[in-house]
């Protein structure tokens, strides 16, 4: 016998070390030659939102008839062309809201909106009555089959459970006429199907079939939830594809898929109930549901996008939505929720920021057909995400990372050979501060590091002339605040200033590696200046100078090169 729960002691006991004691795995669905696992997904499924109903009934505070309204024409805005609006005959404010949505003619004529009622015959007429006017519904009737359902809340037998359904479709059907005027769709959930025996299941829902008597001209919905998560999802998909094969009159039915999260596998199983033959699914934007959450159509429909299948749903602009479903629900998408998450596609790792930023110059210069971009699986552009997201810095960040935001955010285009001595410096500074770091704060270090460099040697006049190929200059120069003149001739401006330079007793040095670039554009451009110097010893180091004369500009880097030892 495995432990019973005592209160008194919940913050004492420790996991089990034997559970099979007190736990047992589920019972898998015997079909040797099943044949999901060998078929792939070709095309979107008839998408179902039952944010304004699953996903209202798992907040703490449900939303208002303002805040379900905003959602809804988020949802329509989406795309999807069913949507649960809510359960009617559970409160004033659910039974408002329909009349709302009917009366003020909100629900454009491609949509058809799902009411949720249980089998019960006052909560079948109220459901009704809040539909009269409508043009398309789905009314949705459900009862639970598990076992446990049937032992514990009802204490019935099977055959009870079976009448509970019948009767609740029979009261569904003899009110229909009062809808005049409105196209009506049924639809029937074995509520705990996950963990309900599939035979049972199938008798149950072919009960209810008999009573609706579909046809392939007017078929109904068979929803197959995964209520609770009991068992992997492979297990899910044999349970759907068993009915699949088993039901009667396959052809008149619409399977339906209805995922929830308790084991963290309900976009898996809803994949691969899609392989075993299902054609709907019934899901939340973000997950949002009871427990630990219903399926994210979001992520199944992104899914479906990054293999180049049209998922029938425009998420392309996912930051707004997510606002949205942020301001509506008060809740909060995790920050690496899949696809819109604040840091999914964030790079902090240098060597992935390398990798990113090559793959995303790669696309740019329109080299490659199809996307193949290192770490990102789409391109966040398509969802309404920015590239200067991708990549972000902290002390885990390298060169290429503090490189891409630099030129993302500034236009800095610093030297391959200068990002390698420019890089742990930086990696340096944001690990004192033992957080993430803003391009503006890397760009201070870069220009304090570098442009802002004035001692020992401070530039204040740079004159040259050139005759027959050679150019003289003259520089005025502080050396430790001292006022120094120097003259000297070479191929160049900066050739010259080397030879005045080291002819005024400066130590021997020359210069490796120059690049310049303009920031900005227009009459109020500045440029700036790299160049790496090398010292009579070997040691290198690199400068940067920024002047609105590129000239001046050279001078100050070589100057910051010098200063910097």
């Amino acid at each position: 016998m495995g432990r019973r729960f005592r209160p008194e002691l919940q913050t004492q006991i420790p996991m089990l070390k034997n559970p099979s004691s007190k736990y047992r795995p589920f019972p898998l669905v015997q079909i040797p030659d099943r044949q999901w696992p060998s078929r792939a997904l070709t095309q979107a499924p008839i998408w179902c939102s039952v944010d304004l109903r699953d996903g209202n009934q798992a907040l703490a505070v449900p939303m208002n008839v303002s805040q379900k309204l905003e959602l809804f024409q988020a949802l329509v805005k989406c795309g999807f062309k069913e949507i649960e609006v809510g359960f009617p005959s559970a409160s004033n404010t659910e039974f408002a809201f329909n009349r709302r949505l009917i009366e003020e003619n909100r629900i454009p004529e491609d949509v058809t909106i799902q009411v949720l009622v249980q089998s019960r015959e006052e909560l079948i007429e109220r459901t009704v009555q809040s539909l009269v006017g409508a043009k398309k519904v789905i009314i949705h009737l459900y009862n639970s089959t598990s076992p446990a359902q049937r032992r514990v809340v009802f204490g019935m037998s099977k055959d009870e459970i079976i009448q509970v359904a019948v009767r609740g479709a029979r009261w569904i059907k003899d009110r229909v006429p009062r809808l005049r005027g409105t196209e009506v769709m049924f639809q029937y959930s074995p509520e705990s199907f996950s963990m309900t025996e599939v035979e049972f299941a199938k008798d149950i829902s072919e009960a209810v079939m008999d009573v609706w008597q579909p046809t392939t001209e007017r078929r109904m919905i068979l929803n197959l939830p995964d209520t609770v998560e009991v068992a992997m999802p492979n297990v899910y998909a044999d349970q759907i594809e068993w009915m699949c094969r088993n039901v009667r009159n396959r052809e008149s039915l619409i399977v339906s898929l209805h995922t929830h999260n308790d084991r963290g596998t309900g976009v898996a199983a809803t994949e691969l109930g899609m392989l075993a033959g299902a054609d709907r699914v019934e899901g939340t934007l973000f997950g949002n549901g009871e427990r630990t959450g219903n399926l994210d159509v979001v992520t199944v429909a992104l899914n479906l996008y990054m293999h180049g299948i049209n998922p029938g749903l425009d998420f392309g602009d996912l930051n707004q939505l997510r606002e949205i479903y942020e301001r509506c629900t008060g809740m909060t998408v995790p920050a690496r929720q899949s696809y819109a998450g604040e840091l999914v596609f964030t790079a902090f790792s240098g060597s992935h920021q390398d990798a990113i930023k090559k793959g995303l110059a790669e696309w740019a210069k329109g080299a490659r057909e199809f996307w193949d971009v290192p770490y990102l699986a789409i391109d966040p552009a398509d969802i309404g995400r920015e590239y200067r997201e991708v990549i972000r810095v902290n002390s885990q960040s390298g060169k290429g990372g503090v490189a891409y935001l630099l030129e993302s955010e500034f236009g800095i285009q610093i030297p391959k050979d200068m990002q390698r001595e420019f890089g742990p410096i930086a990696n340096d500074e944001v690990d004192r501060l033992g957080r993430e770091v803003s391009a503006a704060e890397l760009k201070a270090m870069f220009w304090r590091e570098y442009v802002e460099r004035a001692f020992p040697w401070e530039i204040e006049g740079f004159e040259t002339e050139s005759r027959n190929g050679v150019v003289r200059c003259r520089a005025r120069l502080l050396c430790e605040g001292k006022p120094l003149e120097l003259a000297g001739e070479g191929n160049g401006p900066l050739a010259a200033l080397v030879h005045a330079m080291t002819g005024g007793g400066l130590s021997r040095f020359e210069i490796t590696n120059y690049s310049e670039h303009a920031l900005g554009s227009g009459e109020a451009a500045t440029a700036i200046a790299y160049i790496q110097v090398r010292h009579g010893d070997g040691r290198t180091r690199w400068g940067a100078g920024v002047d609105t004369n590129i000239e001046m500009a050279s001078v100050k880097a070589v100057l910051s090169a010098l200063n910097r030892g």
